[in-house]
């Protein structure tokens, strides 16, 4: 099996208002923010165009359950599918199905402590 994470693909957290805090890591830290949050580009190993996503979302967002945690990390993994399978022979709860997107595959995982954790194969090229 390839490398089974790759990067940090984002960091996802609550807040009560999310424009606000968007507003604030702009003025003060310089972060280019968009609808989205702020967009980190970098290069991997063999130089290719990669994205870590940093977003503040509404504290009552959804996405994250089944945790109650107020944050979900995103990491990048080369094979979305092998990955899956092989952490559910572990032992690793595995929740939900597979969804696909023009910008990547996601899956999903809980931690020992319960916090969601997204699974991102990404096609990066679909942002350039």
């Amino acid at each position: 099996m390839k490398k089974r994470v790759t990067g940090l693909g984002g960091f996802f957290f609550k807040t009560s208002n999310p424009e606000k805090v968007k507003e604030w890591y702009k003025t003060h830290l310089g972060l280019n923010t968009d609808k989205y949050g702020c967009t980190f580009w970098w290069k991997d190993e063999q130089g290719n165009d990669c994205s870590t996503q940093w977003s503040p979302m509404n504290e009552d967002t959804q996405y994250f359950k089944p945790s109650t945690s107020s944050f979900m990390m995103n990491f990048r993994v080369d094979n979305l599918v092998e990955l899956l399978d092989v952490l559910q022979k572990e032992g690793v709860t595995v929740i939900g199905e597979i969804e696909t997107y023009d910008y990547g595959k996601f899956g999903w995982i809980l931690d020992p402590d319960g916090n969601k954790l997204e699974l991102w194969e990404p096609n990066d090229k679909v942002f350039l």
